[in-house]
């Protein structure tokens, strides 16, 4: 059996990563919906900009708590 992860899912940076992530896939479906190539390309930048945000806040102390 696993050991259970007490810091699974409480994590500023996880959260935020994730939450910006998911607006960009939002907001990239909607573009490649209604075939606006700009508003795809936001979505692609949001995802990215997700991506980098999350090891970034975990670095600068928003990440899980050494238990």
């Amino acid at each position: 059996m696993q050991e259970p992860h007490e810091s699974h899912g409480h994590s500023v940076a996880a959260w935020t990563g994730v939450l910006i992530m998911l607006v960009g896939f939002t907001v990239g479906t909607l573009g490649i919906w209604f075939d606006q190539n700009i508003v795809t390309w936001v979505g692609v930048v949001a995802i990215v900009i997700g991506a980098i945000a999350w090891p970034l806040l975990a670095r600068l102390g928003f990440g899980p708590k050494a238990h």
